[in-house]
């Protein structure tokens, strides 16, 4: 923990930052995996909607400066080839990392 006043301010402000940043990186994600997942499903026109509104989300987010510009510009890009392809693209969920302790290591 930070002893400075200032330091502890500006911990406050990192906190409040990540969470709001998290946020809007949740949106954009969650946005992107509906795209993928209605590849195969959906008809054309509801595909191309989802599709725009993961755009603009990604523009936002690129706006805000959540993402760099040229990283909005690549998540746009491969999620246009995608839908163009009509490859329909199987969603994982991440694997959850155990946390080891160095105990448990040495075992």
């Amino acid at each position: 923990m930070p002893v400075i006043k200032s330091a502890q301010k500006q911990m406050r402000q990192t906190i409040t930052r990540t969470e709001r940043n998290r946020v809007i990186k949740d949106t954009y994600k969650a946005k992107i995996k509906e795209v993928k997942k209605g590849i195969g499903t959906l008809d054309a026109k509801k595909l191309q909607e989802k599709l725009s509104e993961s755009y603009k989300l990604i523009d936002k987010a690129a706006k805000r400066n959540v993402i760099h510009k040229n990283n909005a510009a690549r998540k746009k890009s491969q999620i246009a080839k995608l839908v163009k392809e009509g490859k329909a693209v199987k969603v994982e969920k991440k694997a959850t990392k155990k946390k080891t302790t160095a105990k448990a290591k040495k075992k």
